[in-house]
């Protein structure tokens, strides 16, 4: 039996990341933005800030107390993710570096799912076991059939990855009320310059 995805909650910014991407793995990689630009912008420049993702991703009630060997394994697994993804997005199999990567992580203890008194799924474990659930997600989507629905976004400044869910499967961008609505406004200003 698959286990239950890490799916993104609703809304698309918690605590000040981005969470577009529709499953964890997908999320994770949003981290490190300007990878377009080149000029990267790092949300998890600290322990504390890992601890700030792992709670807003859902994946923790509280801060599970992060060190600096923590933050350099989320990074490598980050990175690891980002490559993988792209690789799919893009129709080309998986790197070797980043896919031994992700299956090192995979291959850790997994935070232990446990049903909470509110009926709630709740995770326990500590941060390498939060990564490892995270990573063993992403081996479950890269490897399977959703695997094909993997896009990055059409924005020209954005390289969120997402998985789009959408029926005909031509969804373009990471966010409709983002990146979508900017590729709008500016066709709709360019259309404007020409006729006036």
């Amino acid at each position: 039996m698959t286990p239950a995805p890490l799916l993104s909650r609703p809304e698309e910014t918690r605590d000040g990341f981005r969470f577009r991407g529709g499953r964890l793995p997908l999320d994770l990689p949003a981290t490190l933005a300007g990878r377009i630009s080149g000029q990267h912008r790092e949300a998890l420049a600290t322990p504390a800030d890992l601890d700030r993702w792992l709670v807003a991703a859902g994946l923790s009630e509280t801060a599970p107390g992060s060190d600096a060997g923590d933050l350099s394994a989320a990074r490598t697994l980050r990175e690891a993710l980002f490559d993988l993804a792209m690789a799919r997005a893009e129709g080309r199999p998986p790197p070797e570096a980043p896919r031994l990567a992700l299956n090192g992580f995979a291959a850790l203890p997994a935070a232990a799912p446990w049903l909470d008194a509110a009926g709630g799924v709740q995770l326990k474990g500590g941060v390498r076991a939060l990564l490892a659930s995270v990573a063993r997600e992403a081996v479950l989507l890269l490897g399977g059939p959703e695997a094909a629905r993997i896009r990055q976004c059409a924005g020209a400044s954005c390289a969120i990855l997402f998985l789009d869910t959408s029926r005909k499967g031509d969804r373009r961008w990471c966010s409709m009320s983002a990146c979508g609505n900017r590729a709008k406004v500016a066709a709709y200003r360019g259309r404007e310059s020409l006729s006036g």
